[in-house]
């Protein structure tokens, strides 16, 4: 049964622990990585998130616009807004990013390659004219 006019709030998909899965994936919301995906991790939205814990791998390509990695990623990393790369994490390709944090421990064996998108504001910003501003 489902709820009459009630939202389910956000999605968490969850790729267990001894869990492989062969080809691409699109998700929205968030997508947690404790197992294997063979293949390229995409998302379907503006503010979706993956996450690759420490036990987790990603054999492909990922392009999200945020990611926390703190397993083993074998492939580019492409965010287009923030990328954090904990103590365990491991990156074997080109890392594209706006924004990074990298902890102690971490290592990327590819290049770091900032790309600078729009400011995240940006779209709220209006020209102010003259006669707005003296009325």
């Amino acid at each position: 049964m489902g709820r009459k006019g009630k939202s389910l709030g956000n999605g968490v998909t969850l790729v267990a622990s001894h869990t492989e899965v062969i080809g691409d994936i699109r998700f929205t919301d968030q997508l947690i990585i404790d197992g294997k995906i063979t293949g390229n991790v995409l998302a379907d939205e503006e503010n979706a998130t993956v996450i690759v814990s420490e036990q987790g791998c990603v054999a492909g390509e990922i392009r999200v616009p945020k990611v926390v990695i703190n397993g083993l990623v074998e492939g580019d990393v492409h965010a287009a807004d923030t990328v954090e790369l904990a103590a365990h994490g491991r990156v074997r390709g080109n890392l594209y990013y706006n924004l990074i944090e990298m902890h102690l421990g971490a290592a990327v064996d590819g290049q770091l390659l900032h790309e600078v998108g729009e400011p995240a504001t940006a779209q709220n910003v209006h020209q102010l004219s003259l006669e707005a501003a003296q009325e």
